[in-house]
């Protein structure tokens, strides 16, 4: 069993005690669930911003905790202030410390586009996002099959959520639907965990004209960003790179300075 293979597993059994404990109305008679959300992609294409979406992750399953200390409030805020052009949360609370009320605490302090990332399966999932104050969600191809992609995608957009569609391999090219409003190129491979930035080069061409086009993981400096824009990338989900010092905020503002 892969690592993505017993993350996948794990979620639909959290999703069974979810789902008993919170109705999908009480979802959607949320205080955050009519709230009009604030486009990743119209933020991706500013050119006052860096283009990076930078993450908040507490711990992966590769290398366990990897920052269990800064305040969820103060990192987001302080990277969108340093020029992020969005902000990614970690919800999954079992292999990545994360959960929703970082990403309900980060929400009401501010008003930046915020994705959710989490393992995404099912439509209760998608309505969840919303409850909480989600602009944006992540699918990722490896765990989804085609028609559930196209059924999440759609259900997302008709709540005003966008979509990210994160692949790995040339063949997953094929799940991208019309209510999908990012490409995600994921650099690590989620059933071995390793990493290669080949992988974004190899498919930025083959990804349909007029999709906005993201590099994620493993973009360790200002140089890989540089290339990757050469290659038509319009934006980067940057992680551990920022997280793993004791001043997530302080080691973005000094990578982005040599991006000028």
């Amino acid at each position: 069993m892969t690592i993505l293979d017993k993350i996948i597993e794990n979620k639909k059994k959290e999703l069974e005690v979810l789902a008993g404990a919170t109705a999908v109305k009480d979802l959607e008679n949320s205080r955050l669930f009519k709230r009009e959300t604030i486009s990743l992609s119209e933020s991706l294409l500013d050119r006052s911003k860096t283009g990076i979406i930078a993450e908040f992750k507490r711990k992966s399953p590769s290398k366990g905790i990897i920052n269990s200390s800064s305040p969820v409030e103060e990192v987001t805020s302080g990277y969108f202030r340093e020029g992020a052009s969005g902000i990614s949360i970690l919800t999954d609370n079992q292999f990545f410390g994360g959960s929703d009320t970082d990403l309900l605490i980060a929400r009401e302090k501010s008003h930046f586009p915020i994705l959710r990332k989490d393992f995404i399966i099912n439509e209760y999932q998608v309505i969840e996002s919303k409850s909480i104050g989600a602009d944006a969600i992540l699918l990722i191809a490896a765990a989804l099959g085609e028609q559930e992609i196209l059924n999440l995608s759609r259900l997302a957009r008709s709540l005003g959520l966008e979509v990210l569609l994160e692949i790995h391999e040339e063949d997953e090219l094929d799940n991208i639907n019309r209510y999908v409003n990012i490409v995600g190129v994921n650099n690590r491979n989620l059933k071995t965990f390793e990493v290669n930035t080949d992988i974004s080069d190899k498919i930025a061409d083959k990804i349909p004209q007029g999709l906005l086009k993201i590099s994620e993981s493993g973009i360790s400096s200002p140089q890989v960003i540089k290339k990757l824009r050469v290659i038509g990338y319009n934006g980067f989900l940057i992680g551990e790179k920022f997280m793993c010092t004791p001043d997530p905020v302080k080691a973005f503002s000094e990578f982005v300075k040599d991006l000028i």
